[in-house]
C-alpha cells in the first residue's frame, strides 16, 4: 500500500483547475496538500521589469520543473518543503517562500504538468480539465486585470502572442497523457464526485493498512 496519492490537475489557462483543486481541499481538508506549478516559474531578478514583461511564460522552459519534482519527492517521503512564491505583478519570484507540509494526498496543479515527463512519472492519477477557449480567455482577462494588475491590452496581446500558440503546441497535446478528462472542472459535479470517490477509497485503504500494522 503506497503512503501517498499524487494527483495531477492540468488544463489550459482559465479552464477551472483551481476550482477543482479547491473543491477537493474543502472536502478532504488536511488530507490534501496542493503544489502549484505557477509558483515554480524561474526567477528573473537579473533583468529589468520591461524585459521581464516580454518573456514567454507559457513555454515549459519558463518553469523550474526540476525543483518542483524534487519537492514532490520530498513531500512523498514525509518531509516539508519551502515552495517558492511567484509575484505575478512583478513577473519574478517573491523573496518569500511558502512552507508546505506533507499529507496523504498531494495535488499538483498547472497548465504544463502533463507535458513534463519528470512530473508524469510521479503522478498516480492524471486529470485534464477541458474547457472551451472562449470561456478560458474571458476568465483569464478577469483574473489578470483584477488580481494581477494587468491592462486589458497586455492580457489580450499576451494571449495572442504566447498563450494561445503555446496551448496548441504543449497543453492541448498533453491531454493524451490524462487518465481522466473533466469538462468544466470543478463545475462538473459528476466528474468531481468520481474523483472524490477515488481519493476517499485511497484514504480508507491507507487507514486500514495503518490500523493493521499497528
Amino acid at each position: 500500500m503506497r503512503e501517498t496519492l499524487v494527483i495531477g490537475i492540468a488544463g489550459g489557462t482559465g479552464s477551472g483547475k483551481t476550482t477543482l483543486s479547491k473543491s477537493l481541499v474543502n472536502y478532504f481538508g488536511d488530507n490534501i496538500t496542493v503544489v502549484y506549478h505557477d509558483n515554480y516559474y524561474k526567477a528573473h531578478d537579473d533583468i529589468p521589469y520591461e524585459e521581464r514583461v516580454k518573456l514567454n511564460y507559457d513555454h515549459p522552459a519558463a518553469f523550474d520543473t526540476d525543483l518542483m519534482a524534487e519537492h514532490i519527492i520530498k513531500l512523498r517521503a514525509g518531509h516539508s518543503i519551502q515552495s517558492p512564491i511567484y509575484d505575478f505583478t512583478q513577473h519574478t519570484r517573491s523573496s518569500r517562500t511558502l512552507l508546505v507540509q506533507p499529507s496523504p494526498v498531494i495535488l499538483l496543479e498547472g497548465i504544463m504538468i502533463l507535458a513534463e515527463p519528470k512530473l508524469l512519472e510521479l503522478m498516480d492519477i492524471k486529470v485534464f480539465v477541458d474547457t472551451d477557449a472562449d470561456v478560458r480567455i474571458l476568465r483569464r482577462i478577469m483574473r489578470d486585470v483584477k488580481k494581477r494588475e494587468r491592462t486589458l491590452e497586455s492580457v489580450v496581446e499576451q494571449y495572442l502572442n504566447t498563450v494561445k500558440p503555446m496551448h496548441e503546441q504543449f497543453v492541448e497535446p498533453s491531454k493524451r497523457n490524462a487518465d481522466i478528462i473533466i469538462p468544466e472542472g470543478g463545475k462538473n459535479p459528476v466528474a468531481l464526485n468520481m474523483l472524490m470517490l477515488q481519493v476517499l477509497s485511497f484514504l480508507q485503504k491507507r487507514s486500514e493498512s495503518e490500523s493493521a500494522g499497528s
